[in-house]
């Protein structure tokens, strides 16, 4: 069993709010736009993390981090990029590997929207995490937790860290 706490769009902010949020989960994924080396170093030093990179991100984060990530954890397939879209709307770079074959969890940032939305069609789960920095339009800083367990996504929850500054 691992907790997971996912973020994304951060632009080179760490808010402090949210470790108190990240305290019980066993790893911290990203879903790209960290933004800085140093954002990813934090958050390296507080749990084992694993990151995308974003549009925003330059040479050095783009060669430290890939710009799609897939692997296993706990029994699920998971798939993070940072420009993904939505179901239905899938961005066309990954259309035709969501299609061929698709992952249980496909992660995605980007738009700074929430959202969790199940894909019956791909038998998938998207979330979007939303944005944990202050750069973009939304107005409330996202965070969502969640557990991985013998295959199973459970316990989902959406952190709201308050208002964008």
């Amino acid at each position: 069993m691992k907790r997971i706490g996912l973020l994304s769009d951060t632009h080179s902010f760490v808010d402090e709010r949210m470790f108190p949020y990240l305290e019980s989960c066993d790893e911290i994924w990203h879903a790209g736009d960290i933004g800085s080396p140093e954002v990813a170093d934090r958050m390296e030093a507080f749990r084992p993390f694993r990151a995308v990179f974003g549009n925003i991100d330059g040479k050095e984060l783009r060669a430290r981090f890939p710009e799609d990530l897939r692997f296993e954890c706990e029994g699920v397939d998971v798939f993070i990029t940072h420009i993904g879209g939505y179901p239905g709307k899938y961005h066309p770079r990954i259309r035709q590997t969501l299609s061929e074959h698709p992952p249980k969890l496909f992660i995605c940032g980007h738009s700074h929207i929430l959202k969790v939305i199940p894909d019956k069609s791909l038998g998938l789960l998207h979330i979007n995490p939303g944005a944990c920095g202050n750069e973009g339009f939304h107005k409330v800083k996202t965070l969502v937790r969640f557990t991985l367990e013998e295959g199973r996504i459970k316990d989902l929850e959406v952190v709201e860290l308050g208002k964008r500054s």
